[in-house]
């Protein structure tokens, strides 16, 4: 099952996506796809509503847009240098654990929703990224046991401006958090649809020049290894994004760093997760 979400930022209604490609509005379920419906156990309950009402949902227009397939999720994980290529171009070791930072839940936006270039940026960056997404309470999850607390998983472009992140001091969450930078969707994939998220292509292109053309078995630490680890040290709630890394290819890894500038159309995509495209543009508020 796919799950979407449509409409104007903010005011989002829920969806599915069918393997035909048609968008269906689940309005008449009465829930949002947020963190009440995965720790109440939604989606069998979606998955058994939908055998009576699914022929009498309305079609969502194609050019509604979609928001991103989680409502803000209580936060957003991400993973740092977690594939062996991205730790050799950023001159880094390779890690002994996962390093994890937090991205701001305010970052979130829909799949097609511009990149705002926040304001004084000077080197805003991209990352693909495969998420996914928490379905149940996790503390203390034995790396056998994780798969049981996913519910799906999603296409991620983790944008990152790296000035704000690594020479102004403190945490790279300052990097990470401006408005639209945690482009999410166009849907989320429920595990099922995915039978191996170790072994899917992932790319990235700026301007239709190929920039990232990788595959997830290049992570260094696997999804069950991820979510074990980050539950040892808080509890993940229904409906958290947990992002897995970016590979090789990011723009301030290149011979000759090049950062995003109004304009840029950055395009990107996953296998199974389907693909997303943005355009840049300077902050409103900025």
């Amino acid at each position: 099952m796919k799950l979407i979400r449509f409409g104007e930022e903010g005011k989002e209604g829920p969806g599915i996506l069918d393997n035909q490609g048609r968008r269906w509005d689940c309005s008449s379920f009465g829930e949002d796809w947020n963190e009440a419906f995965f720790r109440e156990d939604g989606l069998e309950r979606l998955i058994s509503w939908l055998k009576i009402h699914q022929n009498s949902l309305p079609e969502i227009p194609e050019d509604l847009r979609l928001g991103p397939p989680v409502a803000r999720p209580s936060k957003i994980i991400c993973v740092g240098l977690n594939y062996r290529k991205h730790a050799e171009e950023a001159g880094m070791a390779v890690p002994e654990v996962p390093i994890l930072f937090m991205k701001a839940s305010t970052a979130l936006c829909g799949p097609d929703d511009p990149i705002y270039l926040p304001k004084n940026s000077q080197q805003t960056d991209w990352e693909v990224e495969l998420a996914f997404v928490v379905g149940k309470r996790a503390k203390y999850v034995s790396k056998e046991n994780a798969y049981q607390y996913i519910a799906g998983y999603c296409l991620h472009n983790d944008v990152s401006e790296r000035d704000f992140q690594l020479r102004q001091g403190g945490q790279w969450v300052k990097g990470k958090s401006a408005d639209h930078f945690a482009p999410l969707g166009p849907f989320l994939a429920t595990k099922e649809e995915i039978p191996d998220p170790h072994a899917l292509n992932l790319w990235l292109k700026v301007n239709d020049k190929m920039l990232q053309n990788s595959s997830t078995s290049d992570l260094i630490f696997d999804i069950p290894t991820l979510l074990s680890y980050i539950s040892q040290f808080m509890t993940l709630l229904p409906g958290d994004i947990v992002s897995t890394g970016t590979p090789s290819g990011v723009g301030m890894g290149l011979p000759e760093p090049q950062y995003l500038k109004v304009g840029d159309r950055v395009t990107l995509g996953i296998e199974g997760l389907g693909s997303s495209c943005q355009q840049v543009i300077l902050d409103p508020e900025a």
